[in-house]
């Protein structure tokens, strides 16, 4: 598992945690039943407050998508269906961090939208995710 953390980005790490697990269950890249890294050993990872990671897993929790369970960590409980109201929500919060995080990064929205379909047009195909920088757990 890749988790990347841009401390320069306006988007919180904790979320920055949350929507990239958040594509790696939806992608499938994290299968249901998958034990997420202890909270302490992911925070010390990214260089983070274990508290950030625990915020992270807390909302992906409420999300339905993580189950807390105690000593034995926490697992993905796998992709939830979801009404198209709520879906429509993640998807409109997760492209606000994406434009933020492009903008940020000096991205136009014509790079912005080509990247996206780009991305999609991967996850489609069945091909390999983006590589990224930061670290691997």
């Amino acid at each position: 598992m890749h988790l990347q953390i841009d401390t320069t980005s306006p988007v919180p790490p904790y979320e920055q945690i949350r929507s990239q697990l958040q594509a790696m269950v939806a992608s499938g890249a994290l299968a249901e039943g998958t034990r997420l890294p202890a909270i302490r050993q992911l925070a010390g990872d990214l260089g983070l407050a274990a508290n950030t990671v625990g915020r992270a897993y807390h909302e992906l929790e409420l999300e339905g998508l993580v189950e807390a369970r105690g000593r034995h960590g926490t697992v993905v409980r796998g992709r939830v269906a979801m009404a198209a109201p709520e879906r429509q929500e993640i998807v409109d919060h997760a492209a606000r961090a994406f434009a933020l995080e492009a903008q940020h990064h000096g991205a136009g929205l014509d790079e912005a939208l080509t990247a996206v379909r780009q991305a999609f047009k991967r996850v489609r195909d069945g091909g390999t995710p983006i590589p990224q920088a930061g670290v691997s757990t």
